[in-house]
């Protein structure tokens, strides 16, 4: 890993496919030459008490000498802040960035998506979930597609700015059926869309299969194919000449 040049790394599967643990693998290798300082960026929220369990379970796990920001909204903030902090202290005498851990974009897209109470908000009703099956108002949809659009482009001017290291865990939750309520439509859609964007933006991405990394972008095939001719049958693909 020619990790001067690897600024930004995104990972992303499936539930229980191992991302997490190897983000902060990545975190903790990027950040042992500066002194292994690391600034875990939680986006979770606890609402109830297996959350909170969760989350109390991952924070005592982490390295004493990792930082824990919580930060359910305002991801880019807690960048410009925290390494701007960083090099003030001096923590960067080395020269090494900062090294951010983002875990995760998921519950960030869920956070955005219900921002100001938008949909009735993020905190589960006292009567239930909503199974709406109604669809959605097309202004609102709009509304929070702008919303995550806005806070993913923040996010990488962020990390641009500051020079941080990021690596930025989330989840494939496309590769399913179709969901069957139209706020989870709107979820899954969202997420994919910021998934695109920050995997298009980031030097390394990388899937995880049963805890096996994949580097999706040395697996990639050309974006586009040659179209420029009728492919001929009895020639081999040009790769192989």
């Amino acid at each position: 890993m020619d990790t001067p040049h690897e600024r930004f790394i995104l990972v992303t599967g499936g539930a229980r496919s191992g991302k997490s643990t190897y983000g902060e693998r990545l975190a903790a290798q990027l950040a042992e030459p500066h002194g292994g300082r690391v600034t875990y960026l939680a986006t979770s929220q606890t609402h109830d008490a297996e959350m909170t369990a969760r989350v109390a379970a991952h924070r005592a796990a982490r390295p004493a000498a990792w930082t824990t920001v919580e930060c359910p909204l305002e991801v880019p903030a807690a960048i410009r802040e925290h390494a701007g902090a960083a090099a003030k202290a001096g923590s960067a005498a080395s020269g090494g960035p900062s090294v951010f851990l983002l875990d995760c974009v998921t519950f960030w897209v869920t956070n955005l998506l219900f921002a100001g109470g938008a949909f009735g908000g993020s905190a589960p009703p006292d009567d239930g979930y909503n199974y709406d099956k109604e669809l959605l108002p097309a202004a609102e949809e709009r509304h929070a597609a702008a919303r995550v659009a806005a806070a993913v482009d923040d996010l990488l001017a962020a990390r641009a700015e500051t020079g941080a290291t990021l690596i930025a865990v989330t989840n494939e939750v496309g590769l399913g059926v179709v969901p069957e309520y139209p706020l989870a439509r709107l979820y899954r859609d969202q997420l994919g869309w910021a998934n695109q964007r920050l995997a298009a933006s980031a030097d390394r991405v990388y899937f995880l299969v049963a805890g096996y990394p994949l580097d999706v972008k040395a697996l990639a095939a050309p974006f586009l194919p040659d179209l420029s001719s009728p492919a001929d049958p009895s020639s081999p693909p040009k790769e192989l000449q």
